[in-house]
């Protein structure tokens, strides 16, 4: 397999367990962040400066393709998005991101989430599939309740 490039930033720690999976593109890992026990990141992933990411945490930038019903779905070609996890974010035991999601700089993904669309800045989103349950409001220094209508 022609891997791609890796890059682990100054002082970031990949812990026991994990994976982490360059074949189908690059995974650059920022100075500071924290790929917890058990973890599995396939590339194309960007993660930024100071994010932590709990145990057995689900980055999955690749696809295996399924639309040919003649042949195996082994045999058939996978596809890749990247994944951008901006910095000081902090996702959530036994969470997944899926293929082509950005998540928004200091903001939390709760455990067992998976997140399928793009997450804002400064949010927290929980569930499966993730919405938005919390936002930063700079005018109070709060975080407030998401209102229904919250994407993603």
């Amino acid at each position: 397999m022609p891997f791609r490039k890796f890059v682990l930033g100054e002082g970031a720690i990949i812990e026991d367990f994990s994976t982490i999976n360059n074949g189908m593109g690059d995974v650059s890992i920022g100075s500071r962040s924290i790929i917890g026990i058990g973890n599995v990141v396939i590339g194309p992933v960007e993660i930024g400066n100071n994010v932590i990411f709990a145990q057995h945490v689900g980055i999955l930038a690749m696809n295996h393709g399924y639309t040919d019903i003649h042949t195996p779905i082994r045999d058939q070609r996978c596809t890749a998005a990247l994944i951008r996890i901006e910095d000081n974010c902090w996702i959530g035991s036994n969470s997944i991101v899926v293929a082509g999601v950005t998540i928004g700089r200091h903001s939390v993904v709760a455990a067992g989430s998976v997140v399928t669309k793009d997450i804002p800045p400064y949010s927290v989103a929980a569930g499966n599939p993730a919405r938005i349950i919390r936002r930063y409001n700079e005018s109070t220094g709060t975080w407030d309740r998401a209102s229904p209508e919250a994407a993603p």
